[in-house]
């Protein structure tokens, strides 16, 4: 993979929070900056998915909501009590 160096500019405080985080994860700085960038790219195309699927089916039901929710309560909860699996 090709990487480009840039040069961003942060909040000191956070910098310091990002760095404590990344010596605790044993990653480089720049590994989990980018995982955050990344992160949020996903999380973008995501709400594009649900804008085109309300868009063409209406907007989703208390109950649809409601599932929904638990669906990713449930996904956390096995998460954290098995964070070393990886996902199927």
């Amino acid at each position: 993979m090709a990487t480009k160096k840039v040069t961003i500019t942060l909040d000191e405080s956070l910098v310091e929070a990002l760095a404590g985080a990344a010596e605790e994860e044993g990653i480089p700085f720049s590994r989990l900056v980018a995982g955050a960038a990344e992160r949020e790219l996903r999380l973008r195309a995501g709400r594009a998915v649900i804008q085109e699927w309300q868009a063409e089916h209406g907007a989703f039901t208390p109950e649809e909501l409601a599932a929904a929710r638990a669906d990713l309560a449930a996904a956390d909860a096995e998460y954290l009590s098995n964070p070393g699996a990886s996902a199927a």
